[in-house]
């Protein structure tokens, strides 16, 4: 038993001498490599940006190439006196991108954001004249308009030079039109977009190799050689070298005709401020029209309308000296029919009804819906004759009115052009339930109708309905309006008067479709006056009041 005592004792001190020889090792060997390793750099975030040798001065940068993004600083006394020692070296390549400092270190980036520079992102001084303030105490980073096409940026690390290199891919360019759509031709493009004004020319600078050109006219009917003859061919094209900016907009821009057929009220909402609504509204007013063949008195008929749709001054292509730069630009407006607008294509599915509310609040029309006969306890409905003054005229004007009043209606009477007051006409057409016109451009004010309030157009002889249909049929309905088409016959029609009863105009008005859109309208449209016959008509305003009651 003895012996077995002092065998364990024996093997119990073997381990305890085992156990202080192992951990007296350890502690040898921690000391050794605290001795004789060196202690880790981490960059700092509150290092200073600063160019290399081999990198262009930021001051003459700016004057060599607009297009070149340099990163500058402020006075390093005022904003980092409590950091004189610290530096951060970057190297900047020619294009004048800047590489991200932000590694690890996290906690200083409120000191960054205090020492920015006040250098814009196209290496021009922020002077005032670009649309917004820019802050004084911002990053300046990397842009769209930094670089170009499927350039990389190296950014060489020398506190860690044997990292592997950081590389910074930039944002794509891009430029794409459509010319397919039988309706409008459309550039879209986003980078280094220059449009000198007083010129037909908008640039988008490109790396060499490109030399292309796309010439249109940004207006939103295209084939019509008569409304085209009035609308300046613009020049999209790529280019290595174009003039400085003037100008930096931090908003897209928006370039179209307000040449055509404007002053005509269906042209001038169906071919621009329809158009204009579709393309401009996603941006919510932070958008900039620069608008060619522009007339000053169209421009503020329409002037509500345009500031709805952009917080900024319209700039006159033709007369403006400047040269305005921006990231993004569209050349030419969506369009997509008659009047009308197909949520389908339309972007964030907007409809006629959208533009219907879009048109009520700009022109602060009172009613959002048309008066049920209930509301109209005591009143009479308002009905609206839009009496024309030259062609397709009512000859018996005086009998439809009273035929009206005595279906029990309030009866207004106009010719339903807006002259220089758009505002007016848009309340009184508003404040109707029903509206009834011969087909023309009158019918145009449809758009200030309230909902469900009812449209009657009259079509005049000569197989017009399709027409009719098309211009103002389907955008009534877009709408939400209720529409009714009134068709004459032969004997309402005065070109009775005008031509022998066997005459192909009577017999096969088909035929002068065939010859062309002018002799379509100089037979039956131009030169066509319309007498209804009032005992027939009474089925129409019948239909009316139904739409009223129910």
């Amino acid at each position: 038993m003895a012996a077995k005592l002092k065998m364990f004792r024996n093997a119990a001190q073997s381990q305890r001498f085992r156990f202080v020889v192992l951990v007296t090792g350890c502690f040898l060997v921690s000391m050794t490599f605290i001795v004789v390793s060196r202690p880790l750099v981490f960059p700092s975030l509150s290092s200073r940006l600063r160019p290399q040798k081999s990198d262009v001065e930021p001051k003459k940068a700016a004057d060599s190439s607009p297009y070149s993004a340099p990163f500058t600083r402020e006075d390093e006394q005022t904003t980092r006196q409590s950091e004189k020692t610290a530096e951060e070296n970057l190297q900047v390549k020619k294009n004048g991108a800047v590489a991200d400092p932000i590694e690890e270190d996290k906690t200083d980036i409120d000191e960054v954001l205090e020492s920015a520079s006040e250098t814009e992102g196209d290496g021009t001084k922020n002077d005032g004249s670009s649309d917004r303030d820019e802050p004084h105490n911002r990053m300046t980073l990397p842009t769209v308009s930094n670089y170009t096409i499927n350039d990389n940026v190296q950014v060489e690390n020398k506190t860690a030079p044997d990292q592997p290199v950081q590389e910074i891919k930039d944002v794509e360019k891009k430029l794409s039109c459509e010319f397919s759509d039988p309706r409008v031709d459309i550039c879209e493009m986003s980078g280094d977009i220059r449009i000198p004004g007083n010129s037909s020319d908008v640039i988008f600078v490109e790396s060499p190799g490109k030399n292309e050109v796309f010439r249109f006219r940004p207006y939103a009917r295209k084939g019509d050689e008569a409304a085209s003859s009035r609308v300046r061919e613009l020049a999209v094209k790529y280019s290595t070298a174009a003039p400085e900016c003037t100008v930096n907009h931090d908003v897209p821009a928006i370039v179209f005709s307000a040449g055509g057929y404007t002053g005509n009220l269906f042209h001038d909402f169906t071919d621009v401020l329809i158009p204009l609504f579709l393309t401009s509204r996603p941006f919510d007013g932070e958008v900039q029209f620069v608008v060619s063949d522009m007339n000053p008195w169209w421009v503020y008929k329409y002037l509500l309308v345009f500031k709805q749709l952009s917080k900024y001054p319209v700039i006159d292509f033709d007369k403006d000296k400047g040269v305005h730069c921006f990231r993004r630009v569209i050349v030419g407006l969506r369009a997509h029919k008659e009047l009308s607008i197909d949520p389908a294509r339309a972007p964030n599915g907007y409809s006629m009804v959208d533009f219907g509310k879009f048109i009520r609040n700009t022109f602060s029309l009172e009613r959002e819906t048309m008066s049920n006969i209930e509301d109209l306890a005591g009143k009479r409905p308002r009905i609206l004759i839009i009496a024309r003054k030259q062609s397709r005229a009512f000859v018996n004007l005086s009998e439809i009115t009273r035929l009206a009043e005595q279906f029990g209606f309030e009866v207004v009477v106009n010719d339903g052009e807006a002259g220089g007051d758009v505002a007016q006409l848009a309340r009184l057409v508003n404040s109707v339930d029903v509206m009834v016109g011969v087909h023309g451009s009158g019918l145009t004010s449809l758009v200030f109708l309230p909902p469900n309030a009812t449209i009657i157009q009259v079509v005049p002889w000569g197989g017009l309905e399709w027409i009719s249909t098309l211009d103002f049929g389907d955008p009534a309905k877009d709408m939400g309006l209720n529409y009714v088409q009134y068709s004459i016959s032969i004997k309402e029609s005065t070109l009775r008067k005008q031509y022998p009863k066997n005459h192909p105009v009577f017999k096969d008005p088909l035929s002068f479709h065939k010859r062309g859109a002018d002799v379509v309208r100089s037979t039956f449209m131009d030169n066509q006056n319309v007498k209804l016959d009032t005992k027939k008509f009474k089925n129409v305003l019948w239909k009316a009041l139904e739409h009223i009651i129910q």
